[in-house]
């Protein structure tokens, strides 16, 4: 009968009932026509120890199969050899979840090939059908189904296997690289940590590899907060003639940085939240570098600085978006520590600026990013994330620190302005090697 919420699809005319073997075959009949009678093709079902739950036609097929659940799929004289594939092949892609058979009509020699490759499983010519011959047939099917299902079980699970010896190699190389130790104490830090955290060593493993990879790229976007406010500062010298020529080299060597890491973030397997914040962070950057292939000038310097700030803004977003995308909270000792050599530099532009343009915004900032620095560098002292090496880095970087300040209260006097440019880039070259030591931290690493 027909289903009228469903029109085209018709149902089997007679359900299992409660007489019924219990060992009997549960089928879904794919006939060729909705108006098919089909009342032949069920007595002999019934001989077969078979019934139909339901019927369908090849267009219909996929959609009966998954609301009734069949044992098995029997199409009898489809409309089109070439249909049944499309279907099967478009909906299971040649592995379908039941047992398929057939019966049809005479099939040509590359129709057999083409069954295989759809999902068939067996099939029979439709004159030679009798009761015996339909129960041959659909035991055929359910052998050949359940052995090819243990062999996609066997193969997933090899795959699975080779992905995990995979993602263990690459994590052993990670901790190898960032501890120096070899590769039987790398495993064992990942067996261990396995254990602890009640996971496969693949899985573990995999999980660091993604938290390297996500450290990586926090602190690639960092540094386009810092390039942002070195590339201002280097116009800035250029125009007061501090190192002008180390200037112009600097701003080649930090424009092909910015470039670099650029093209790997974009490379990311990024979530959409990073990807519109990386979009916002390149339309800023050719904006700023468009700025800074303009005729040098104070007024030029200005809308250097405008779109300095512009980029920072972007990249500031892109960082904060890494940052939540990569779900470990140790990454955030690599934002906080990569955002101090933005401060660096943005301390030595606004000086600069403050004194050639004569103080207005650049003199407001000052003395908010003294506190901003000051509290990070206490934070990052006071962290546990921490190694000899660290605390070593984190000591010069406090002497370098006081240098900067004290350019800053004399950035309108040459021995000024040269502390500032000598202390911003010692920071920025320390914050550098201290993000990469807490980037390559075990702590981060198997976080």
């Amino acid at each position: 009968m027909q289903d009228p919420c469903l029109p085209g699809l018709a149902y089997a005319a007679r359900a299992p009932s409660a007489s019924d073997s219990p060992f009997m075959i549960r089928l879904l009949l794919v006939l060729p026509h909705v108006e098919t009678d089909a009342e032949p093709l069920l007595r002999l079902l019934a001989q077969a120890d078979a019934a139909a739950i339901g019927t369908a036609t090849c267009d219909t097929l996929v959609q009966q199969a998954s609301m009734l659940v069949p044992e098995q799929l029997l199409v009898h004289q489809p409309a089109s050899i070439a249909g049944l594939r499309a279907a099967l092949q478009t909906a299971w892609a040649g592995a379908p979840p039941h047992p398929v058979s057939l019966v049809c009509g005479p099939l040509a020699p590359s129709q057999h090939e083409e069954l295989v490759d759809a999902g068939v499983h067996a099939w029979s010519p439709a004159a030679a059908l009798d009761a015996p011959a339909l129960r041959a047939l659909l035991a055929r099917a359910q052998a050949r189904w359940r052995r090819e299902a243990a062999l996609r079980d066997t193969l997933a699970r090899s795959l699975a296997h080779l992905d995990e010896r995979k993602w263990v190699d690459r994590a052993k190389g990670l901790l190898m690289s960032a501890r120096g130790i070899d590769e039987d104490a790398a495993f064992g830090l990942l067996r261990g940590a396995a254990m602890h955290a009640n996971l496969r060593v693949g899985e573990l493993s995999r999980s660091v590899v993604e938290a390297a990879q996500w450290a990586e790229a926090i602190n690639r976007a960092g540094q386009l907060r810092m390039l942002s406010q070195r590339l201002a500062r280097l116009a800035a010298q250029v125009l007061a003639g501090v190192e002008a020529r180390r200037s112009r080299a600097l701003r080649t060597e930090s424009a092909a940085r910015v470039q670099d890491n650029l093209a790997h973030l974009a490379a990311l397997p990024l979530d959409e939240l990073s990807k519109v914040a990386l979009a916002a962070v390149r339309a800023a950057w050719e904006a700023l570098d468009a700025a800074l292939n303009a005729r040098l000038s104070p007024a030029a310097l200005g809308a250097i600085d405008g779109s300095a700030e512009a980029l920072l803004a972007a990249a500031e977003a892109l960082t904060d978006a890494l940052e939540s995308s990569g779900g470990r909270r140790a990454l955030r000792i690599v934002n906080l520590c990569g955002r101090q050599r933005m401060r660096a530099q943005r301390l030595a532009k606004d000086a600069l600026l403050a004194s050639l343009l004569g103080g207005g915004e650049w003199h407001l900032r000052l003395a908010p990013t003294m506190d901003a620095f000051e509290a990070s560098l206490l934070e990052l002292e006071r962290a546990p994330l921490s190694s000899p090496e660290i605390r070593a880095a984190l000591s010069g970087a406090r002497d370098e620190w006081l240098r900067l300040v004290r350019g800053v209260r004399q950035a309108d006097r040459a021995e000024g302005r040269a502390d500032l440019v000598r202390a911003s880039e010692v920071l920025a070259d320390t914050f550098d090697r201290l993000t990469a030591s807490y980037e390559h931290s075990l702590q981060v690493i198997m976080s």
